[in-house]
């Protein structure tokens, strides 16, 4: 053996014993401890100041932000007052994840226990509309059963309870973990392992979070091949993308900081690979999945594109190299490299973008488009799956770009019997030349397109909150990249000096932790468990207590 293929064998042996570490349990074990002290709640005396500046909006708080939402949940559960709304809340998310086959029981008792005038736990802030409509309809098990009791409690809930939180203890320990959330990160923080791949700026590694033992994927990009290939706007405008966005469907940023050759984008890692690979190098003999496998991951797929749409961001880049698993089996959409965002009051976009073969007609044509384009390359996407060939050009054909875009304008697609009626339908309904006609994103949702009989077995609410088994699950002992020689090494960049207005736009860049992901592994891997500790009785924890500042051994007053 070659000292190359010695080489990729350890890298990837670190690898897979990295990814034993994806659940909480794991993780702990895989914590360096030195990293793991730094990551303590500090004395309420040292953030105190950050009770007037730290995020409160209700929505952010208590609604979106995992550890605002869990906290103000604690609140409301130790308040006789709001108790039951609490416990109703709880309820309608347990009712929206449920089988169909347990819903009408679940509902039947969230209707006994919180509708009813005479129950002892009777929710009197419910409108009599909304009371009278789930009465009627909770036997129909509806995904969206709660919808309009879900908005008329949250609204309760910030006129009656946000005041009372932010009074509350439970208030200050949110304080305390934002302080937390807000201090800087390295790249020390980090244990590099193999590289996965390689872009047009720079290599993705896989990586540990030192002080938690998560598992990401490290996208670092050159800082001067960045600049001599003018790739400033496109990494900012990612970057500023994937923090935006917050979604099971979408891979996530959690951390972004540079170091003294690289911008640093650490992201969900995927360790499944990509969607075209399992296509057609998986079972090379018999490309593509059937229709059962193809109709989960475009739901997974519309539901990040749903995501997208509702932030007024146009992917543009939808296709099977791009959608990416996890361990699990998964999807989630990558690379948002080509990816726009529509500014307030503007509808649509010009500008080519996107992979041959992929582009709908009116993106070829130069003219204005909207979030139209990402469903005709949904339905390419999907036909794809089926036919393990494009709609547009059949695999390794060689034919010149302007043909294809002859095709996709001209020409109607042809299907074959491996195509079923009812995905055959939807297929035609997403690549429908005519923007106006293509299914899609209407009113703010994608309600047509999860009504369409291609999806008639799918639940949404199971499929939403991850809960709905993946119909292939990776092997967890095999490396889903190229091995490190096929990857490829960067030649060195010669002749670029980086200045003062460079090192303006890396600082800009690097703005560290990023709120809602850094929240999600501090729950997933135990710590926020390990730090959000009470004491009995409902007093008021030490680290709470202005007046029980700790000493340090040497008898001095410090503060942690």
């Amino acid at each position: 053996m070659d000292m190359g293929g010695l080489q990729n064998i350890v890298a990837n042996s670190a690898y897979v014993s990295a990814r034993g570490s994806v659940d909480g349990a794991s993780a702990s074990a895989m914590r360096d401890k030195k990293f793991r002290a730094k990551l303590d709640l500090p004395h309420i005396t040292k953030c105190m100041h950050m009770k007037t500046t730290v995020d409160s909006a209700f929505e952010s708080m208590c609604v979106k932000q995992p550890i605002g939402k869990r906290l103000f949940q604690q609140y409301l559960e130790s308040e006789a007052t709001h108790k039951n709304a609490c416990e109703l809340w709880k309820d309608m998310e347990e009712y929206n994840t449920a089988q169909e086959t347990d819903r009408m029981q679940k509902a039947q008792k969230i209707v006994n226990k919180f509708y009813e005038s005479q129950s002892k736990n009777f929710c009197g802030f419910l409108e009599e509309k909304a009371v009278t409509r789930v009465k009627e309809d909770h036997k129909n098990t509806r995904g969206d059963l709660f919808k309009e009791s879900e908005q008329l409690l949250l609204k309760h809930l910030e006129a009656k309870a946000l005041e009372g939180f932010k009074n509350s203890m439970y208030f200050l320990r949110y304080v305390q973990f934002k302080w937390l959330e807000a201090q800087p990160i390295d790249e020390e923080w980090f244990m590099d392992f193999r590289v996965l791949g390689k872009g047009g700026f720079g290599e993705v590694h896989a990586c540990q979070m030192k002080a938690t033992g998560k598992l990401y994927a490290n996208k670092k990009l050159d800082k001067k091949r960045l600049k001599k290939r003018k790739g400033y706007q496109g990494a900012i405008v990612e970057k500023r993308i994937l923090a935006k966005v917050h979604s099971r469907f979408i891979v996530s940023l959690a951390y972004a900081f540079q170091t003294k050759t690289n911008l640093c984008l650490v992201m969900t890692i995927m360790n499944g690979g990509d969607l075209r690979f399992h296509m057609y190098n998986v079972d090379e003999k018999n490309p593509g999945f059937n229709e059962t496998r193809a109709c989960f991951y475009i739901a997974q797929i519309i539901l990040g594109l749903e995501h997208l749409h509702q932030h007024r961001i146009v992917y543009r880049d939808l296709k099977p190299e791009n959608v990416l698993l996890d361990d699990a089996g998964h999807v989630r959409l990558s690379d948002l490299g080509l990816a726009v965002e529509l500014p307030a009051g503007t509808d649509k976009t010009k500008g080519y973008a996107g992979t041959p073969g992929f582009m709908a007609p009116e993106l070829i044509e130069n003219k204005e488009y909207d979030y139209t384009v990402d469903y005709f390359t949904l339905g390419v996407t999907l036909y794809e799956m089926i036919s393990a060939k494009g709609p547009f050009r059949t695999r390794g054909e060689k034919v010149e770009n302007t043909e294809v875009e002859r095709r996709i304008l001209n020409d109607a697609v042809v299907y074959t019997d491996k195509f079923s009626k009812d995905c055959k339908a939807i297929c035609e309904g997403l690549m429908e030349k005519d923007p106006v006609k293509r299914l899609g994103f209407k009113n703010n949702e994608c309600a047509e397109l999860k009504e369409q009989p291609f999806f008639k077995e799918l639940n949404w609410g199971r499929l939403e909150a991850g809960l709905l088994p993946p119909p292939f699950v990776p092997n967890p002992n095999t490396v889903y990249a190229k091995d490190i020689d096929d990857v490829g090494a960067f030649s060195t960049i010669k002749g670029v000096v980086i200045d003062a207005t460079d090192n303006e736009f890396y600082n800009e860049f690097s703005t560290g932790n990023v709120p809602i992901p850094w929240q999600e592994e501090m729950i997933e891997t135990g710590v926020f468990g390990e730090l959000n500790i009470w004491a009995p009785g409902g007093k008021l924890p030490d680290d709470l207590d202005p007046n029980k500042i700790p000493v340090a051994k040497g008898g001095a007053c410090t503060l942690l």
